[in-house]
């Protein structure tokens, strides 16, 4: 039993346990000790988190990411994924502690990869309307250094897109060796918004003999095929799906509308495609299953708790990055002597 089903279990029995005039049973001291226990593990494990050593932090970051890690499509189904699972951390308070230690841990690993200007690293989210994107990124690479990292975002395409090839316009924004590139929204809305509203590929100046029922699979081939490439030269894929509820995006939409100050947030075609729900859902299950692969892995992350997703992330991303053997530079025994030589003249100088 999780840590959120054993509150559940105690606030259950102390409701079943009050009698007609409201009043709480004597046993309700005992509960109350339990959740201080509770509350006490949880300072516990913060503590821990925050003393524990880099290797430890990556080893247990990579073994927490992998329950949601998909490197093969062939068997994947979206429904055994649950967009509320949360592990059973519903303590913000613990989770917000638990990202600001993988945040220090990402700056320190981001630094290492600008300083050894190897490997281009791309981060690609997907997702509905209000599934946290933004917020994941925010907060995710809050601790990274602007220097190194680059967001992209792509919404419909322009005029001067659409006279090019449907991966062209992101080729654009791929990161350099040595840098973090984010796609906030990809080439992957070619096999979502364009396959859900097939009207789309009419304004996309393509010759008729092209668009035919294959078009889907050779896209996601074409996809499959991109990253493949984008592998061989250095450049490692990491895709994250944020995973919302129908029922959590209905909440957050009601809140941005009763928010004045989120209602910049909101636009009526958000609402319009809930619509098209079940093929949105369905469009996302098919590139999952035909694009995960090993070395450009999907995680489905569970976005109805925020926190928790972002904690997701960032236990994906520091599993990324610990696999590329990143490390500082080697001076040659040459350059040591020449530091040393600045370095007397320096102190020479007081």
């Amino acid at each position: 039993m999780n840590m959120k089903e054993k509150k559940k279990n105690k606030k259950d029995k102390k409701e079943n346990r009050k009698g007609e005039n409201g009043y709480a049973h004597a046993d309700d001291v005992l509960l109350e000790l339990e959740e201080d226990t509770d509350r006490e593990r949880e300072r516990e494990i913060v503590e821990e988190l925050e003393q524990i050593g880099k290797k430890e932090l990556i080893k247990r970051a990579k073994k927490f990411a992998e329950k949601f890690r998909v490197t093969d499509g062939k068997d994947f189904r979206l429904k055994d994924f649950d967009p509320k699972d949360d592990d059973g951390f519903d303590s913000k308070d613990l989770l917000k502690r638990a990202l600001q230690t993988g945040v220090k841990a990402l700056a320190a690993m981001q630094e290492m990869l600008y300083a050894q200007d190897q490997w281009g690293v791309l981060l690609i989210f997907q997702a509905m309307d209000a599934a946290g994107k933004d917020g994941a990124i925010k907060h995710v690479m809050s601790g990274i250094n602007p220097q190194g990292c680059q967001v992209s975002s792509f919404k419909a395409p322009s005029s001067e897109e659409l006279d090019h090839d449907f991966l062209w316009r992101c080729m654009k924004h791929l990161p350099e060796r040595g840098r973090i590139g984010i796609f906030n929204r990809s080439y992957y809305e070619e096999v979502l918004v364009v396959r859900v509203h097939q009207e789309l590929l009419n304004g996309q100046r393509m010759p008729k003999q092209l668009v035919t029922k294959d078009i889907w699979d050779e896209r996601l081939q074409d996809i499959r095929n991109f990253e493949k490439y984008l592998n061989r030269n250095g450049v490692v894929v990491c895709k994250f799906f944020l995973n919302v509820s129908a029922k959590e995006q209905k909440k957050r939409f009601l809140d941005r509308i009763e928010d004045p100050d989120k209602n910049w947030k909101f636009s009526a075609s958000d609402a319009k495609e809930r619509k098209f729900w079940d093929e949105y859902m369905d469009a996302y299950e098919q590139l999952i299953r035909n694009t995960a692969t090993e070395n450009s892995p999907w995680y489905v992350v569970p976005a109805d708790n925020k926190p928790f997703a972002r904690i997701v992330v960032a236990s994906a991303i520091i599993n990324t990055l610990d696999s590329l053997n990143l490390k500082f530079p080697e001076v040659s025994d040459k350059k040591r002597m020449e530091l040393q030589d600045i370095k007397a003249a320096l102190l020479a100088e007081d």
